[in-house]
């Protein structure tokens, strides 16, 4: 088998990344333009792609195709109708991250919440050895104890986040955006509700018809201004533009955002110009990426091309 790894630079340094090469000869690349895709799938029997997108044209141009793995849960990037009607599987990764994001929402509320980089400063910086008293109230904090946790998308990351959240002591309620998912050990409540009520509004959903700008400024201005939006799901289901208008109107107390519309984030995003900076923590779509995930991440993909090239030597 001829297999072609087409952005490996989206995985890092991982100890397991060549477990493919048993079966087949790998041809690695760090990233692939979209006037490099072609010719380098063109000979390919099994192409792994995480954001490289393969097209119809693409996958037309790859005669000896037979599977493509998305290195990642969603497959947005690839044309699936083009795949099928060749006969060529698309198979994505999924239960990799869970415990990677739901770590990565709680640092990113807890750096929001506590201030630790304040207080890491004020110490280091000698403010602390100066004072004449054994503390310091430069920055007021409270606890998660006894808020209202909401969570919208209660999959496995949602539920995940969940759990924690009541480790904290925290009372969680949840909105499902489909409106399908009842059976739950948690309070579901409608929009309005959820958003009114909430001390923290925490996003694990995915993008689709009912998701996109799903938190727009009109639904800002009903949480609490004490409230903390955080966003570990998808890009495009918060507006970036309304959520910096209400962060600088102080409708919230502050947001931490994982994810958004354009990765890499474009220059000229508004939450990149927020008057107080101070009120966001924005992060570079990395709180999947825990080594662990993205090692399993590749355990996974192996395991699907395993699979697949028994079936076929059968």
């Amino acid at each position: 088998m001829n297999i072609v790894f087409l952005d490996t630079k989206t995985m890092g340094a991982i100890p397991n990344l060549k477990i493919i090469e048993k079966d087949g000869d790998v041809t690695y690349y760090q990233t692939t333009s979209p006037e490099q895709t072609a010719d380098r799938v063109r000979e390919a029997d099994i192409v792994i792609t995480n954001k490289v997108v393969l097209d119809r044209a693409i996958i037309g141009q790859a005669a000896k195709l037979k599977l493509i793995c998305a290195a990642a849960t969603g497959t947005n990037n690839i044309d699936k109708a083009a795949a099928e009607e060749r006969g060529i599987p698309v198979k994505n990764t999924t239960d990799y991250s869970t415990q990677s994001v739901a770590q990565g929402t709680f640092a990113i509320l807890l750096h929001l919440l506590v201030h630790i980089p304040y207080f890491d400063q004020y110490v280091k910086e000698g403010s602390y050895a100066r004072t004449d008293i054994f503390t310091h109230f430069g920055r007021e904090f409270r606890e998660l104890n006894g808020k209202r946790f909401g969570i919208i998308g209660l999959g496995a990351i949602g539920r995940q986040v969940a759990k924690i959240a009541g480790a904290f002591g925290c009372e969680v309620v949840y909105y499902s955006t489909s409106g399908q998912n009842t059976q739950q050990p948690y309070r579901r409540l409608e929009l309005d509700e959820f958003l009114q009520t909430s001390d923290i509004v925490s996003i694990h959903a995915p993008l689709n018809e009912n998701t996109i700008d799903l938190i727009n400024y009109d639904r800002l201005k009903q949480m609490k201004q004490s409230a903390i939006l955080i966003n570990t799901g998808r890009g495009g289901i918060v507006n970036e533009a309304d959520l910096a208008r209400a962060l600088d109107e102080k409708r919230i107390a502050g947001a931490g955002i994982d994810v958004f519309t354009r990765e890499p984030i474009l220059p000229e995003n508004p939450l990149l110009h927020l008057k107080n900076k101070d009120s966001s923590v924005l992060t570079p779509h990395v709180t999947w990426a825990s080594l662990e995930a993205r090692t399993l991440l590749m355990e996974k993909i192996g395991q699907t091309i395993d699979e697949f090239t028994g079936t076929i030597e059968k």
